[in-house]
Formats: structure tokens, C-alpha cells, sequence
């Protein structure tokens, strides 16, 4: 296992359970001996605490990290209102800047051995006017894992996705199925679907148990790493 790993974990839409896949993943990481942190790189919805914007994506990010960064590094841009990145920087006057973004992953780095990114809704979710998140996927040049919200239309979501990833020369690394529909049905059916047709390995199964998913379910660092 390399000394330095690092991952961009996408989905196919927002609210599809990317932050709980990356804490797994850091979390999974770090019990592996493994100095672990998880980057937000933009966050909206985010709250004021002690005169700082903190999203609940990034508390959760912190939670699973075990490596003491600033802020500044983990999450470089925060917007109060929970609407799209894009729109949210001009609200407040900031233009996210995607060397900024690399730079504070180069901090990151520094300091871990592994740095999982989430990105912010799903692939192509627009930053400002030119660039969206395949743009900072490939300007951090990451290997991309996706995480894939089952519900209905979930197969379409899914493998469009994943062309998108890899017509933009990025590596799948693999995709996670998060159930996010209690009631999703053919939930099998669906999930085998995937299986045979997504270009990428399979990293395991989060069935629904309820509005707070537990994060210990999965060893998605033993499919990474096989």
C-alpha cells in the first residue's frame, strides 16, 4: 500500500450519502494505522459556529479524521444558504478559485497519508461559471469512487455517471450502493443490473436502516485495495 493514497468520492445526485461514504472511508483508512483526513473542498448549507461557517458534511468529515488540520485546508469554501455551490458564491461575492482548492489539498497531503475528497452534489454540479466538480476531480487528478443512491432511476444515473467520469480521462475506482429509498422496488433487481453493467468494481452494499445510517457497515478499503 502506498505511503500517500487519496480519493474523489462523487454521486449520483446530491443528498445520495457521498459524506457518509467518506467518513467510512477515512474512518476505515485510519483504523488501518493510516493518517487520515477527509476534505469538503465547497460546502453549502453551512452554520456559524465560533465565528466560522461549519456544514454538517465536514463535523462528520472531522469526526472520522484522525489528523488535527485547519479548517481552511479541510474546507476552503463555505456558504451559509443550502443551495448550489455556484449560485451561492456569487450570493456572496466569492469566486471559487480551483488552485486554491488544489493547494489545500497539497497541505492535506502533506500532513496525511490519505486524503479523501467529497465532492458537492453530483458530477457536474457547476462551481462558478465555467467549471463544475469533474472540473476540481480532474485538476486534483483522483481516482473516483461513486456512490450510487438506489432508488428509482438509479441505473440510469448511475452509468451515465460513470461515462461521464471516464470520458474526462479520470480512473472509476469503483462504486458503493447506498440505499436511500426504504420502499425502492426491485431493490435486488436493480442492484444486480448495476453489477453487470457498471465499468467498475463493485465496493459493497448500505442498506437502509433508518434516517441516521450507522458508518461501520462496509470494509470498502479491503475492495479498494484488492
Amino acid at each position: 500500500m502506498s505511503n500517500k493514497q487519496a480519493y474523489f468520492v462523487t454521486g449520483t445526485d446530491t443528498g445520495v450519502g457521498k459524506t457518509m461514504i467518506s467518513s467510512l472511508l477515512v474512518r476505515q483508512f485510519a483504523q488501518r494505522g493510516l493518517r487520515s483526513v477527509g476534505m469538503k473542498p465547497v460546502a453549502s448549507g453551512c452554520e456559524k459556529r465560533d465565528g466560522q461557517l461549519i456544514s454538517e458534511d465536514v463535523t462528520q468529515l472531522l469526526a472520522a479524521s484522525n489528523v488535527d488540520l485547519p479548517l481552511a485546508y479541510i474546507n476552503p469554501y463555505a456558504f451559509e444558504p443550502a443551495i448550489a455551490p455556484h449560485i451561492a458564491a456569487k450570493q456572496a461575492g466569492v469566486q471559487i478559485d480551483l488552485d486554491h482548492i488544489q493547494s489545500a489539498f497539497q497541505r492535506l497531503q502533506a500532513y496525511a497519508e490519505v486524503v479523501i475528497v467529497e465532492g458537492a452534489g453530483g458530477f457536474y454540479v457547476p462551481l462558478d461559471d465555467e467549471h463544475d466538480i469533474a472540473d476540481l476531480a480532474l485538476k486534483l487528478d483522483l481516482p473516483v469512487i461513486l456512490v450510487v443512491g438506489m432508488r428509482l432511476g438509479c441505473i440510469n444515473h448511475a452509468l451515465l455517471t460513470a461515462v461521464a467520469i471516464q470520458q474526462r480521462g479520470l480512473t472509476l475506482a469503483g462504486w458503493v450502493a447506498n440505499q436511500v429509498d426504504p420502499d425502492m422496488a426491485m431493490l435486488e433487481e436493480n442492484l444486480q443490473t448495476l453489477r453487470q453493467r457498471m465499468p467498475a468494481a463493485y465496493l459493497g452494499f448500505v442498506a437502509w436502516i433508518g434516517p441516521s445510517h450507522t458508518t461501520d457497515i462496509i470494509d470498502i478499503v479491503s475492495e479498494l485495495l484488492k
